[in-house]
């Protein structure tokens, strides 16, 4: 049976898809209270808990890929317009998978998790670890666009898992992009 046949799909339209796509962040707000009233148990289970995190959000954007590429290849609209709505849909996928992973970083102490290698002056040095969760947004970005500037470097085996699952998240996600745009102009004639 053809991949695209299947009929389990449960996000069948790409306005349903747009609207559903940030409720992959809730699990957090479960584990944001987690770590703040149950700080005695999210630090026991604190390896297995990011674990799951990174086992959670690869699957969920498998699944998100796999939605986007079924909406795009059904699309009734012309070539044009779906592949808006693809890059549209992309672009909300990219920014809640930067976004989930930066919470990550922030809810596990991004500076427990990466040593940043950088000379900095103290103010500027300071600056940064009183505003840790734009410090988590950049170490996110920098990691899912695959740009890896080099500054900041994991020191758990954890945040290298981390870091890792999110580069091949970030590249696939690039490349599953191409091969559509790729897609949708071989098809422009059918």
């Amino acid at each position: 049976m053809n991949y695209f046949q299947r009929q389990t799909r449960y996000v069948k339209d790409i306005k349903i898809a747009f609207i559903l796509l940030p409720f992959v962040l809730l699990p957090l707000l479960f584990e944001w209270w987690l770590h703040i009233h149950e700080t005695l148990l999210f630090v026991k289970y604190h390896d297995n808990i990011l674990m799951a995190n990174i086992i959670y959000i690869v699957l969920a954007r498998f699944a998100l890929l796999d939605t986007a590429v079924y909406i795009f290849s059904r699309s009734k609209h012309t070539v044009h317009v779906a592949l808006m709505q693809v890059v549209l849909l992309y672009l909300e996928v990219t920014v809640i998978t930067i976004i989930y992973y930066a919470v990550v970083f922030h809810i596990f102490d991004v500076f427990a998790l990466f040593h940043l290698s950088a000379q900095l002056t103290p103010e500027n040095l300071k600056d940064i670890h009183a505003h840790s969760f734009i410090t988590s947004m950049y170490i996110s970005t920098v990691t899912f666009t695959t740009l890896g500037s080099g500054d900041w470097i994991p020191q758990t085996l954890s945040a290298m898992i981390a870091v890792i699952s999110e580069v091949i998240l970030g590249v696939v996600q690039g490349g599953v992009f191409v091969a559509i745009v790729i897609y949708a102009h071989q098809n422009k004639n059918n």
